[in-house]
């Protein structure tokens, strides 16, 4: 393990709540090496708490979409603009890209023709839909950190450095989840079936799925009386939107939200409708059922549908190279089709005890200490670029 007394200077990027976790970990794994670093970059209240200082809110990179990003596209080229002028004048010894690539593989790329170690952390989809981004990306990278071993290969057939570090909610939620032990921190009731909504962290997510998830837990709760439904918002911002989606949808649902506490959520719940993305593999790990829905703007999901090459989009079923949740995109997320996925979960099946399983496999093949991992890589790419005394 490396070590420094010399004053560093770390840059790193986060644009979403998964990339602050990630961050967050990397940090705290960094400043066990090198006492004397300070970081700087943007990033989430997760890494804010590590020390970091940002400059500029996270949520102002969250975006998803690739036309939801052109009402944006100005700001977000003013921010990256400013980012990168400020990381020219710090020369930070290492700048380092958390997921967000539309964002932070242009910064990397002009850091690294300045001179500066870059590192992607959290691979693009390439194996999903344009490989040939991976040129790109060994451009303006001097090293990807991947989250999932089938990755490494891209990159290794196109040349790029690359480091399997597995993925820190693996190391940290237990194998086993607590559902007991969460439903009395949460004040929920034992004897109760409970499912969990997930419709995203980010305002367009709720915008589009929160209404749709609450019509979904309505159609269930005609069918099932006796169910309850828990909820986790992401942040204040988001807990005064999901009130006001609830307000307006006049539904009288047994519906708890939560200030945060996802991690409590997903252990209370017996099964989960979530929506695609991160989460996913969050709800894998906690060993979760889940029925998995995402809507975005109908030119976005044309032009997806014709580039994306695999046959899934949800982390657990890429994972497991088959379809372990099911997925209801754009018009086929509806109450009734979703809901009777979700009263199916629900069922003490052989096909449920399956599913489990592969969770378990899936979570003990991703477990590889992330945070230690990803410090030595970004540790030994210092010293060799002569970064480190």
């Amino acid at each position: 393990m490396l070590h420094s007394d010399k004053p560093l200077c770390i840059a790193l990027v986060a644009g979403e709540a998964s990339g602050d976790t990630l961050g967050a970990g990397l940090i705290k794994a960094l400043k066990q090496r090198f006492s004397n670093a300070r970081f700087i970059g943007i990033g989430g209240p997760r890494m804010q708490a590590e020390g970091m200082q940002t400059q500029v809110p996270m949520e102002r990179l969250s975006v998803m979409g690739l036309v939801e990003v052109l009402g944006r596209l100005r700001e977000l080229l003013r921010v990256r603009r400013e980012l990168v002028a400020f990381l020219k004048a710090q020369q930070p010894d290492v700048f380092i890209g958390i997921d967000a690539p539309d964002f932070t593989l242009n910064v990397e790329l002009q850091l690294r023709k300045a001179g500066i170690p870059t590192v992607h952390y959290v691979s693009p989809s390439v194996w999903a839909w344009r490989e040939k981004r991976v040129l790109g990306i060994r451009e303006s990278t001097d090293l990807v950190l991947t989250l999932f071993p089938f990755e490494e290969e891209v990159y290794r057939r196109h040349g790029v450095g690359v480091r399997c570090v597995g993925h820190t909610l693996a190391d940290q939620i237990p194998l086993e989840p607590n559902r007991q032990a969460a439903r009395e921190a949460l004040a929920l009731p034992q004897d109760k079936r409970i499912v969990a909504l997930l419709p995203g962290s980010r305002n367009g997510e709720l915008r589009k799925l929160g209404r749709l998830f609450l019509d979904t837990a309505a159609w269930c709760l005609e069918r099932q009386p006796e169910l309850l439904f828990i909820m986790p918002c992401a942040s204040p911002e988001r807990r005064q939107q999901m009130d006001a989606i609830v307000l307006d949808s006049g539904l009288q649902l047994p519906l708890t939200l939560f200030d945060g506490q996802a991690h409590e959520v997903l252990a209370a719940s017996d099964a989960v409708l979530i929506a695609s993305g991160t989460a996913t593999l969050e709800a894998m790990l906690f060993k979760r059922p889940m029925v998995v829905a995402y809507r975005m703007a109908g030119l976005t999901f044309r032009i997806l549908k014709r580039l994306v090459k695999v046959g899934h989009v949800s982390l657990p079923n890429l994972l497991a190279g088959r379809e372990v949740a099911p997925e209801f995109l754009q018009d086929a997320a509806t109450p009734p089709a979703m809901g009777a996925a979700l009263l199916e979960r629900l069922l003490p099946t052989p096909e449920r005890e399956a599913t489990q399983q592969v969770f378990v496999e899936l979570h003990r093949l991703l477990r590889r200490d992330a945070d230690q991992a990803s410090a030595d890589a970004v540790a030994e790419l210092m010293q060799a670029k002569g970064r480190l005394e």
